[in-house]
């Protein structure tokens, strides 16, 4: 890999996506950045004021909803249906449909 010039979607400046940093998106499966470094934090500090965003908000069923804390996700035990493994998901399997480890699910995407 090679370091790679990258224009900031919402200020317009290029900024270095080191082949460094490369390797460690890619080994983490996240895709290239879209913002410079200040604007990516920008927007996580517009986000933790609950400003904006595309996403979602979780709704408050007691334990994810809120601003800017930290609520731990429930994870639910379950086997993979292709490998037999043990693995955990965070939705509770309804039994009807398999699921399969973080391993299995990324090979057969």
């Amino acid at each position: 890999m090679t370091d790679q010039e990258i224009v900031c979607v919402d200020c317009s400046n290029s900024f270095l996506f080191t082949a460094q940093e490369q390797e460690f998106f890619a080994e983490k499966d996240f895709s290239a950045p879209k913002r410079c470094r200040p604007c990516r934090q920008a927007k996580k500090e517009q986000k933790g004021q609950g400003g904006g965003g595309n996403r979602p908000q979780p709704r408050g069923d007691g334990d994810r909803g809120g601003r800017g804390g930290s609520a731990t996700r429930e994870m639910f035990d379950v086997t993979c249906s292709s490998c037999g493994a043990a693995a955990q998901v965070p939705f509770k399997p309804s039994g009807d449909r398999p699921v399969y480890c973080r391993d299995c699910f990324k090979r057969d995407r």
